[in-house]
């Protein structure tokens, strides 16, 4: 039986309707990617899906006792306490009662009273009262699974590990269905591939929206598109998809064609006058009303943004030289670039790759010299005309309107030495002259990062630093910004996190390898993959993660610390043997029958097991860093 079934669902703001009377059916176990233009109605069908948004008409379906969850496609700004505590806000009121025993649990560890005691014991019953022992358990298991810390407060934590937390919250109800909304978004690539390898184990069913396209190839199962407010099923991987599209929109063109032309026919017959009102011809002229309707009807395609980027006079042949530099922040043991050097001339589309806040922007600042190295020289070159995009997308004011963002009030700007009105540029980027005049507070995410692309293209560069451009595009404008930069006659210095957008686009890559050490690769993301594989030793039967671990710092450490880092694995064997047996035991339906000292010295004794083995991880993190 299906999990979710749609029926003629339809939903309209207006005229034409956002969804036209579409119907959707998913199957348990597979994995759906939801794919269509920015603005064609993907967040709102999650949010139907979910019972956020109610239909104007149609049936939604759900399998008797299903279950659904969604990861939002940003991380709240409001996110704030600890792991446990957000992850316990997908069980509703049982999770309240998981959080404050934890809490309670931490508090006897730490300062044990009399009230804490009774505090504890008045929750263990409101416990046996809800049946609700298994979800303490559920979220530990949770946080174990995704290697979370229970205790850190999620405001800490980066934008990677914020995200793995929201979905932990999502997984934990054990949901039949999820729903995930942009899920790679500002995630660095090794993020990405985790989130990839889990879900691709996960046993339930799928719906996400995504635009990263080695994602969507490596884990959708089938491919669902949005347009004009229709559903198209493909049953195939992603470039098939590509290929089936274009030959269906060749297919509509050729009988828009046709319509179009037997409609100017018979126009130019009704216009003969007296023939036309015959008797005999009344069913003719009813067949040309009924034309006219299909042709009012029809919902048109939303054009191709036409993109231009204007390129300055040429630059020196050298752009940027590093030799032997070394920088670190002030007050920072470990440096975020140490001894590097490279060459970056006019015309190379250099890569970066690195997890995030590995220092990709301080790279970018020290090699246009907007930081000094605190070791070794940088060399810029001369004539550099150099225009920044921000994944941050501070360039924008979120007060001031679409077309004052681009255009700094004036009504005309200055493409590619000719004026051109800001409205019709605009229109370029796939701004109606209405949406220009609104605030850029209430754009979408993908659209302000095409406002930001078109503010950037109003300058002529030589010179084009990209960070995370490809964050929310819409695939069509993807592929057009791709082809844009491979024909770009400057110089690219790209970041990026989309594995595809990278092989298509670079020639070379720097690869922050970790410790400081940033080394340079010919190609993109593959060929970096190929030339690592070929420079590591063969693995020996150490098992995979120590040898990782300690591969690093074997010839670094002292003997004492090099002792330490390898009894690490098998001392984090005994404390994970240790916690798993106390968790079976807790896990008993008997144990909390028990004596009320009994139970708490037990519950105590996992949460001390637990501190220890994150201290060990933590060690395990910090030799390999010495």
């Amino acid at each position: 039986m299906p999990l979710v079934t749609l029926q003629d669902i339809y939903l309209s703001y207006g005229q034409p309707p956002l969804i036209d009377h579409i119907n959707l059916v998913i199957e348990r176990g597979e994995r759906v990617c939801l794919i269509g233009r920015n603005g064609a109605g993907k967040s709102t069908l999650l949010k139907i899906l979910t019972g956020q948004i109610t239909a104007d008409d149609g049936v939604l379906k759900r399998a008797s006792g299903v279950k659904i969850a969604q990861l939002e496609q940003s991380v709240p700004e409001d996110a704030q306490g600890s792991v446990f505590d957000v992850i316990t806000q997908g069980l509703g009121a049982e999770g309240e009662l998981a959080k404050r025993y934890h809490h309670l649990i931490l508090e006897l560890g730490t300062n044990p009273s009399d009230q804490t005691m009774r505090d504890l014991e008045e929750c263990q019953s409101e416990l046996d009262r809800v049946n609700g022992w298994d979800i303490n358990q559920r979220v530990e298991s949770i946080i174990t699974k995704m290697d979370l810390d229970a205790d850190v407060d999620i405001s800490s934590l980066s934008g990677g590990y914020k995200r793995r937390v929201l979905l932990a919250r999502a997984l934990v109800c054990d949901p039949d269905l999820l729903l995930l909304d942009e899920p790679t978004n500002h995630l660095d690539i090794d993020a990405i591939q985790w989130v990839e390898q889990f879900l691709l184990k996960w046993e339930g069913s799928l719906l996400f929206i995504s635009h990263d396209r080695r994602f969507m190839n490596n884990l959708a199962t089938r491919f669902i598109e949005i347009d004009r407010g229709q559903l198209a099923e493909f049953n195939c991987n992603y470039a098939t998809y590509l290929q089936r599209k274009e030959e269906i929109l060749e297919v509509e063109d050729k009988q828009n064609a046709l319509f179009d032309k037997r409609l100017s026919q018979e126009e130019v017959w009704i216009r003969q006058g007296i023939k036309a009102r015959r008797t005999r011809n009344e069913g003719r002229v009813r067949a040309l009303e009924s034309m006219r309707r299909e042709y009012a009807d029809r919902r048109k395609r939303q054009g191709t943004a036409r993109m231009d980027i204007q390129q300055a006079e040429r630059s020196g042949k050298i752009v940027a030289e590093a030799q032997n530099i070394s920088f670190a922040f002030a007050g920072d043991q470990q440096p975020v670039v140490r001894d590097f050097s490279t060459l970056i001339q006019r015309g190379d589309k250099v890569g970066f790759i690195g997890r995030n806040g590995v220092g990709k922007t301080t790279l970018i600042k020290l090699l246009l010299s907007e930081l000094v190295p605190q070791q070794g020289s940088i060399k810029t070159g001369t004539n550099l005309n150099v225009a920044y995009f921000d994944q941050y997308r501070s360039a924008l004011d979120e007060e001031k309107s679409v077309q004052d963002n681009v255009s700094g009030g004036r009504d005309m700007l200055e493409i590619g030495g000719k004026p051109k009105h800001v409205i019709s540029y605009l229109q370029d980027f796939l701004f109606a002259p209405e949406r220009c005049r609104q605030p850029v507070k209430a754009l979408s995410g993908g659209e302000r990062n095409r406002l930001l692309l078109a503010k950037l293209f109003t300058q002529p560069s030589n010179v084009l630093v990209l960070d995370e451009p490809t964050n929310d595009l819409d695939i069509d404008t993807l592929d057009l910004l791709e082809e844009l930069l491979i024909d770009y006659k400057g110089t690219i210095i790209l970041v990026s996190h989309d594995r595809a957008f990278l092989n298509n686009v670079v020639t070379s890559t720097l690869v922050f390898e970790g410790n400081g050490s940033i080394n340079q690769y010919i190609g993109g993301y593959d060929d970096w993959l190929r030339q690592r594989k070929t420079e590591q030793p063969a693995s020996s039967q150490q098992p995979a993660k120590a040898q990782t671990k300690a591969s690093s710092a074997s010839k670094k450490l002292s003997y004492k610390d090099q002792r330490e880092l390898d009894n690490l694995p098998q001392e984090i064997e005994n404390l994970e043997t240790q916690i798993a047996g106390l968790s079976e035991q807790i896990s008993q339906p008997d144990f909390y029958r028990g004596d009320r000292n009994d139970i708490a010295e037990t519950e105590t004794r996992l949460s001390e097991l637990q501190q220890q083995l994150s201290h060990c991880y933590d060690r395990w993190e910090s030799l390999e860093n010495l």
